[in-house]
């Protein structure tokens, strides 16, 4: 039986809020409780929630913006300082692990591309959870917080080149154009995205900061709009 998008955000909401209490309570972290709602409203639990396909679409949504208010709170002196101490430490796990991943993939007998993608996967974790299993304290104000944060930017940019070199093989032949094209636009958007910034959006922030409404539609729209532009782009949003 099909469910309502409200039907489905009143059992999302409502269920994270009693699970969330209950992991307050028994001091867990609030990821399990989502994760433990999700097994049981789901289409393998209770059956509540049935469209995934719409629930994921809006899921993005939340992911774009957490990285977004991510972004609002870190310097740049401070992410240049923490990507300084842990450069060495991100490439010499990653190929650890990317070692390792590959080894299992041979030994299990999966074919020599097909172990190298396994290998690339086992070199990165989740930013979105390792974001959200830091509390807001550790996460901004605390040399670790900062450290952590620092090695998953440093994987992010890592797991981006892979997915570029992924995506410009063509039939299993690698395409120097496609690959050119793609590393290209990741410096080109930041270029416009700073220019924007500087001859835009600061002169009208500065001139209607009154508005706190405007304010507000100028942040989702800049945070959308350049989402969008790189999805355009070739890139992850």
């Amino acid at each position: 039986m099909e469910t309502s998008l409200t039907f489905s955000f009143f059992l999302i909401f409502s269920g994270a809020a009693l699970l969330a209490s209950l992991a307050l309570i028994s001091r867990q972290p609030l990821l399990i409780a989502y994760i433990a709602l999700g097994a049981i409203i789901g289409p393998y639990g209770g059956g509540w929630v049935t469209d995934l396909g719409l629930l994921a679409e809006i899921a993005e949504f939340g992911i774009v913006f957490l990285l977004f208010l991510l972004g609002l709170d870190m310097q740049p002196q401070a992410l240049l300082h923490s990507l300084k101490k842990t450069t060495g430490m991100a490439l010499i796990s990653s190929t650890i692990f990317l070692a390792i991943g590959y080894s299992v993939g041979v030994a299990f007998g999966f074919t020599q591309a097909e172990a190298w993608i396994i290998g690339a996967a086992m070199m990165f974790s989740s930013t979105i959870i390792g974001i959200k299993l830091l509390p807001t304290t550790v996460l901004h104000h605390r040399e670790n917080g900062e450290l952590m944060v620092g090695i998953l930017l440093l994987q992010d940019m890592i797991a981006i080149l892979v997915l570029l070199l992924i995506s410009s093989v063509s039939q299993g032949e690698l395409s120097p154009i496609s690959l050119g094209k793609t590393l290209v636009a990741l410096p080109l958007l930041c270029a416009l995205a700073f220019v924007a910034v500087r001859y835009l959006l600061l002169p009208l922030i500065q001139r209607f900061d009154r508005f706190q409404e405007y304010i507000f539609l100028l942040a989702i729209g800049w945070c959308l709009g350049l989402a969008e532009a790189a999805h355009a782009m070739g890139l992850s949003a």
